[in-house]
């Protein structure tokens, strides 16, 4: 399946500003980048790094102004929904690879030393493994109001659960809250995910928060917020939660003004022709 995926924002500042932004798309085992354009105007140099968890950050001066930046990319992703292993067990702390120890631990915004009590009581009864992150989706899916301007960007997990609202983010932050109060380690994802085979939905598309739990050896994708099987999710990054995948870091005086998010999945044919900019 091939994702034609995008954005273009706004950016005004008071005063020549650093700023960094994490919104490339990622290449990982699942996806295959198969075109990438950027313009920013006025055209400012822009240097790329890795973080560490590999993660592609863009960093950039914006100038004293209006700065537009335009990223369009097209995508292949695997054509089938996202598997569901409702057999797959948990693993043990004690063997758990090294790396992954570190998505058992509290983070800013998911404090699940706070909620370990309470991830006890709702979830302790349930089967360990797949069906314990499920019961937990299922909870934070049905007991969770989403809605447009329920939380913040200073909103953690553990004041969203408190408030039974938010966006997809706090849904997420949620799950991998409970899922760490348990032992078993979740991470923070963000991507795009186009609207494929699902009911049509009236708001402005946007950007996409869901997470992913380590069982059976392997990184598995769930999604408290929508709660069903979807397909053509596009990565941009991973993380504990959203602090280590920030869309755009501004290091003065500088607002995001304007944003417009696309994701599309491309008929079965030849891609189309390149935009006209570099």
């Amino acid at each position: 399946m091939r994702v034609q995926i995008g954005f273009e924002l706004v950016l005004e500042s008071g005063t020549p500003t650093p700023t960094a932004a994490m919104t490339q798309a990622r290449p990982t085992e699942r996806q295959r980048m198969l075109d990438e354009r950027i313009l920013l105007t006025p055209e400012v140099p822009l240097h790329r790094y890795t973080d560490s968890f590999g993660n592609i950050v863009w960093r950039w001066i914006a100038p004293l102004g209006t700065l537009y930046l335009l990223y369009t990319a097209i995508v292949e992703v695997s054509s089938l929904v996202d598997p569901v292993y409702p057999d797959v067990p948990g693993t043990p702390v004690e063997l758990l690879p090294d790396e992954v120890l570190l998505y058992t631990l509290p983070s800013r915004y998911c404090p699940s030393d706070l909620v370990r009590d309470d991830a006890w009581r709702l979830f302790g009864h349930t089967p360990e493994g797949w069906l314990r992150v499920q019961a937990i989706c299922d909870w934070t899916h049905t007991n969770i109001v989403y809605g447009h301007g329920s939380s913040t960007a200073l909103t953690s997990g553990y004041e969203a659960y408190l408030n039974r609202q938010g966006v997809c983010r706090d849904f997420a932050h949620i799950a991998v809250m409970f899922c760490r109060a348990l032992n078993i380690p979740a991470r923070y994802v963000y991507g795009y995910l186009p609207a494929k085979q699902v009911l049509p939905n009236p708001d402005p598309m946007d950007f996409h928060a869901w997470f992913e739990v380590y069982l059976g050896g392997a990184w598995q994708t769930f999604d408290a917020r929508h709660n069903q099987p979807r397909r053509g999710r596009v990565v941009i990054a991973y993380g504990r939660d959203a602090v280590d995948t920030a869309i755009m870091t501004s290091y003065g005086d500088s607002q995001l003004t304007g944003l417009t998010v696309w994701a599309n999945v491309l008929p079965d044919l030849d891609l189309p022709n390149a935009p006209d900019y570099v």
